[in-house]
C-alpha cells in the first residue's frame, strides 16, 4: 500500500491529467446529452408526424442499442466510412451526448405533458404565441420536473466515462490502472478510483440540487436549505411523464 500511494504522488500530473480528460468528458458529454434531449423532446410534441417519427426513431435507435458498442462504432468503424478519425475524447463526448440524450427526451416530453391543462389554457387566453408560451410559461414549470431526473442521468453518465479507457483515452480510469500495473496493489487502486467517483458524484449531485433550489425560487416554490442534500432515487421519475 505504501508502494501505491509514493507511486501516486509521484504520478499527480498525470492523475490530474487524468481527472481533468474525465471531466471534460462529463461536462461536454452532458451538454451535449442536454441540447439533444430538449430538440428531440420538443420534436416529439410536435403536430408534424414527421417531427414525432424522426424523434421517436432516433431515441429507441439509442435507447435500445449498447453504449458500449456506440463508442466503438465511433472510434473504430466512423473513421472506415467517412476517412475522418476522431480523438477518444471526443468520441467519448459523442457516445454520451447520443446515449443519454436519448433517454433525457423522455424526460422532457414527460416534464412538459406534466404542466397542468390550465396553463396552457392561461396562457391562450393571453393571446401568447406558441414560442413565448413555451419559453415563459410550460418550460419554466417544466424544467423543475425534469432537474432530479437530469441528475440522475448525469451521475449515469460520469459512471460510464471509465468506458474512455477502453478506447485508449488518458482518463482518470486509465491513470489509475496504469498505478495498478505498476505497483501491483490492485485492491488499494481500485477503492482509491472509487473513492475518487465516488467525490465527482456528489459534488455534481450538490450543484444540481442547488440548480432544482434555484429553479424553485423563480417559481415561488418552497426550497428549504436541506434540498441542497437530498439524495436522488436511481430512477428516472419523468421519463415516462403523464398525459395533458
Amino acid at each position: 500500500m505504501n508502494d501505491f500511494f509514493s507511486a501516486f504522488a509521484d504520478d499527480l500530473p498525470q492523475l490530474r491529467s487524468g481527472l481533468w480528460v474525465t471531466l471534460e468528458a462529463t461536462v461536454f458529454g452532458a451538454l451535449v446529452a442536454l441540447l439533444l434531449s430538449f430538440v428531440l423532446g420538443l420534436m416529439s410534441l410536435s403536430r408534424l408526424m414527421l417531427s414525432r417519427g424522426v424523434s421517436r426513431v432516433v431515441v429507441e435507435f439509442f435507447r435500445g442499442t449498447s453504449l458500449y458498442v456506440q463508442l466503438f462504432w465511433l472510434y473504430y468503424a466512423m473513421p472506415q466510412l467517412t476517412g475522418y478519425e476522431l480523438t477518444p475524447v471526443v468520441c467519448g463526448v459523442l457516445a454520451f451526448g447520443l446515449n443519454y440524450g436519448a433517454y433525457g427526451a423522455e424526460v422532457v416530453r414527460g416534464a412538459i405533458n406534466s404542466v397542468p391543462r390550465g396553463q396552457y389554457e392561461a396562457a391562450l387566453a393571453l393571446n401568447m404565441s406558441p414560442l413565448h408560451r413555451m419559453r415563459k410559461v410550460i418550460l419554466p414549470q417544466a424544467w423543475v420536473q425534469m432537474i432530479p431526473s437530469f441528475t440522475n442521468l448525469l451521475i449515469q453518465l460520469l459512471k460510464a466515462t471509465p468506458l474512455l479507457w477502453l478506447i485508449s483515452a488518458a482518463d482518470l480510469m486509465t491513470a489509475i490502472e496504469k498505478l495498478r500495473s505498476r505497483t501491483g496493489e490492485t485492491l488499494t487502486a481500485y477503492v482509491t478510483l472509487l473513492a475518487c467517483y465516488f467525490v465527482l458524484a456528489y459534488a455534481l449531485t450538490l450543484l444540481m440540487n442547488l440548480l432544482e433550489r434555484s429553479a424553485k425560487r423563480r417559481l415561488g416554490l418552497a426550497a428549504g436549505g436541506k434540498s441542497l442534500l437530498k439524495s436522488r432515487s436511481a430512477v428516472t421519475a419523468q421519463a415516462t411523464g403523464g398525459a395533458r
